[in-house]
């Protein structure tokens, strides 16, 4: 599964020379912890979190965010932005076409494939993703044979 599959879009962000009440403004009315910064061109330059807002100081989103931003491509494999998060223990990270910023995957949009679930019709096969599969890895049914699945928590 590829990153544009599941990413958020269109990306709430933020202009370097946003004030720093606006961007607490932002993640309180969008309920997110974090928000790209970009350029006049759409290109990302930095991202504030909500740790960079409790540890810095400045009347900026230049001022507060921190400038070294990890980022991926709409093409990305899923599991290994899954590892990405993980490994270097990040939240979110966004994802660009060239420079310019077109998504942006969190760790809830990993968390919530795990609740989807897509069951073949045909054979009662379950498999998880965000799309059912082309075709059924058991019996071979295309994707419109499969009923989406929702799974109660903790299952």
């Amino acid at each position: 599964m590829k990153v544009k599959e599941i990413m958020t879009t269109p990306v709430v962000s933020a202009e370097p020379e946003t004030p720093t009440t606006d961007v607490v403004g932002l993640l309180t009315a969008h309920r997110i912890s974090g928000v790209p910064v970009t350029d006049q061109d759409g290109a990302v330059v930095g991202l504030v979190s909500e740790y960079d807002l409790l540890v810095k100081k400045g009347p900026t989103a230049r001022d507060v965010m921190s400038s070294t931003v990890i980022s991926v491509t709409e093409d990305t494999d899923v599991e290994d932005v899954r590892s990405l998060l993980i490994e270097m223990r990040i939240r979110r990270v966004p994802v660009v076409a060239g420079q310019r910023l077109v998504g942006i995957v969190s760790r809830s949009d990993l968390v919530e494939l795990l609740s989807l679930e897509w069951t073949c019709e045909s054979c009662g096969e379950p498999v998880r993703g965000a799309q059912p599969p082309e075709r059924c890895p058991r019996c071979g049914e295309p994707a419109d044979r499969f009923t989406r699945q929702e799974q109660p928590p903790g299952e």
